[in-house]
């Protein structure tokens, strides 16, 4: 949003309304209807892809960098993924017909939705790749500076149980990797909070994924519009 013009930022800024997310607050609910879309500022929120048995996967996380609901610019607004939120915090909320409204009236604000959507299918193939290759560990390193990034301060409330949804993994092996982090100096979790301690650390135990990610959300987001 910093890279939209002052009078842009103005007119969304206008058009949107502050509220508090609550932590496994539905935003949508798997082919419901989109009557709202969420501006992350510290939440966290999660799209889930969930199986006949309940399992259930992230294929994406969405915080302070990006929105969500911004399907709505191409099919008709209904969800096609549960998504809830993650970590609980404050967002923006715009309904869909404000936001229709703000994309066919500023093009520039249009672009940046689009560019994020086309960034969002840069992380879920990166996603698919990483659940296929990387440890266990990795992956909750990297998901943990993710958070980290996104709720914008070094601790977070997440239970080993969420977090081992998260990833698609079983509890034990969450527990596991998340001692290991703790033991190396990395974090501290203590009564269902995540505390960052060293952050390079962390990233060193990160997979690739994790920079992977960031470059592609840079690369999108502050491409230069044409």
């Amino acid at each position: 949003m910093d890279t939209l013009p002052p009078h842009v930022r103005d007119a969304v800024a206008e058009a949107c309304e502050r509220v508090r997310l609550a932590y496994r607050a539905t935003i949508y609910d798997l082919g419901g209807p989109i009557n709202f879309l969420y501006f992350p500022i510290d939440a966290v929120i999660s799209v889930v892809t969930v199986m006949r048995d309940g399992t259930q996967i992230e294929v994406v996380t969405i915080g302070r960098e990006g929105v969500t609901g911004a399907q709505v610019l191409l099919d008709g607004g209904v969800a096609t993924a549960l998504t809830w939120c993650q970590v609980a915090g404050e967002a923006y909320r715009i309904d869909v017909g404000n936001f229709r409204r703000l994309c066919e009236t500023h093009p520039e604000f249009r672009a940046i939705a689009e560019r994020f959507l086309s960034a969002q299918l840069d992380v879920m193939a990166q996603a698919i790749a990483c659940n296929r290759l990387h440890y266990v560990s990795e992956r909750c390193a990297r998901w943990l500076l993710m958070t980290y990034d996104r709720v914008g301060r070094a601790d977070f409330p997440l239970t080993h149980e969420a977090l081992a949804t998260m990833l698609g993994v079983r509890r034990a092996g969450v527990s596991i990797a998340a001692a290991a982090l703790q033991q190396a100096g990395y974090i501290r979790y203590v009564r269902g909070k995540f505390t960052v301690i060293d952050r390079i650390g962390l990233e060193t135990a990160s997979c690739e994924c994790y920079g992977a990610n960031n470059e592609a959300l840079s690369r999108r987001l502050y491409a230069i519009a044409v």
